[in-house]
């Protein structure tokens, strides 16, 4: 059944309990190589320690063809992270909940498992993580000479307040790179998940709250013949890899 209240009072924070609502009809579409189907992307630095991997369901990847052809000459798009399989995200998800319980000891578990799970997708049969699905893409935007531009500023980093799209107090600069990434990719019908800056999709349940679709065309998928590395299959949180200097993007 259909919860009413979901399209009419959309959360920032696109809670499981709302995405619950929404149907997934799997469309068929197999995950391509995003670097081989469109060469003009660049491969932004790992933020994690572990294989990642190059893929995205078609049609996504061609739509960051087009965004990425719609830029100023002076930019390009850089990817951080399509498709993620799923032992990835349990790990990613332990990290991020290690990582806010060490900074915030005070807090409930109650409190912390929100805050969690509105920057690090939970395991869900029903909602399957956005990235599991190939339609979503955390992605940067760069220089010509594929360095990321400023995007955070006066923020640190690592300061979560810099996380949504919107964020309070962004210099000038920050904002005005924030408002090229999206042009280019809203014009190719990409959203944006509104609590992280980088996090785009399309298909996914995410992409049909936001654009009121009666429901996703993308669920969970692995690729033909998928096989982890073994020492990326464990339980261990993952391990953070990125300088405090940099930015610290996840979800």
């Amino acid at each position: 059944m259909e919860n009413p209240s979901r399209r009419d009072r959309p959360s920032p924070a696109e809670p499981v309990s709302q995405l619950r609502f929404i149907p997934v009809r799997e469309c068929g579409e197999p995950l391509v190589d995003f670097l081989q189907l469109c060469p003009g992307l660049l491969l932004d630095r790992p933020r994690f320690r572990y294989q990642r991997e190059t893929l995205l369901r078609r049609t996504v990847a061609e739509k960051l063809c087009r965004a990425e052809q719609s830029l100023p000459k002076a930019y390009r798009l850089a990817i951080v992270e399509g498709w993620r399989p799923p032992h990835i995200q349990r790990r990613m998800y332990r990290a991020l909940w290690n990582r806010f319980r060490q900074e915030h000891p005070d807090w409930s578990e109650v409190r912390l498992k929100r805050v969690v799970n509105r920057f690090s997708a939970p395991m869900n049969d029903r909602v399957p993580p956005p990235h599991t699905t190939g339609g979503a893409v955390d992605l940067m935007l760069a220089d010509a000479d594929g360095q990321v531009v400023d995007l955070s500023s006066p923020y640190d980093p690592f300061d979560a307040g810099s996380y949504p799209f919107d964020a309070p107090g962004l210099s000038e600069t920050a904002r005005r790179h924030r408002e090229i990434l999206a042009q280019a990719l809203l014009s190719v019908g990409l959203t944006n998940y509104p609590s992280e800056f980088w996090h785009w999709s399309y298909g996914d349940q995410g992409w049909a709250y936001r654009s009121s679709s009666p429901n996703a065309i993308y669920g969970a998928i692995t690729p033909p013949g998928y096989q982890p590395d073994p020492a990326d299959d464990i339980d261990a949180p993952l391990e953070f890899i990125l300088a405090a200097s940099e930015n610290a993007d996840f979800s």
